[in-house]
């Protein structure tokens, strides 16, 4: 495989809210992520922006209210605005998944899976994780390595 463009991960997802300029800093306080770049449309809207946390990066841009998007030609939707449905959900390693559930419940975040290790065998891994929704219906996991 050829090398992946300077400061870009081999994987990122794109994740759509009603509102990106609510959540981007919602998520930069609740779950940590830092904004590397953000582009604003004419009417205040997020267009594109780019958020890190460590070498991961994700996407956050809005819905357009659930019309058909320019670019895609398909209608963009957050969980919220389809009866809270997830086809998806995003795992980001952390070094202290306690503390970080904390921190994403201090922000108001909806704890739906409180931190608990998982423990796969000695011949795989153990993890200590918890499930989070984000402000938009949106399912993370963040998962501290114990074992493996």
């Amino acid at each position: 495989m050829k090398p992946t463009p300077a400061g870009w991960p081999r994987l990122s997802s794109a994740v759509f809210y009603d509102s990106a300029a609510e959540a981007i800093p919602w998520l930069c306080e609740a779950f940590g992520f830092e904004v590397q770049m953000r582009v604003d449309g004419d009417d205040g809207s997020v267009v594109h922006s780019q958020l890190t946390f460590g070498e991961a990066l994700i996407m956050v841009s809005e819905c357009g209210g659930g019309e058909r998007s320019e670019r895609f030609g398909i209608p963009l939707r957050s969980p919220k605005g389809v009866g809270g449905a997830n086809t998806q959900s995003l795992m980001v390693y952390v070094d202290d998944a306690a503390a970080h559930c904390e921190r994403a419940r201090a922000a108001g975040a909806t704890i739906v899976y409180e931190p608990k290790i998982e423990d796969y065998g000695p011949e795989y891994w153990a993890d200590k994780s918890y499930g989070v929704l984000d402000l938009g219906g949106h399912l993370w996991w963040f998962v501290e390595r114990i074992r493996g």
